[in-house]
């Protein structure tokens, strides 16, 4: 029962790291395409 929990936790973990990790990369692609539509602009 145990080793069970440990392995949900591990799993939340993951799911939260990956996350983060979801949110950056759309994150730093917005950033990279407005700083594109304004290097056009410019």
């Amino acid at each position: 029962m145990r080793t069970l929990k440990k392995g949900y936790r591990g799993l939340w973990l993951v799911a939260d790291l990956n996350e983060d990790l979801l949110f950056w990369t759309v994150a730093l692609a917005v950033a990279l395409g407005a700083g594109s539509l304004i290097g056009s602009m410019l």
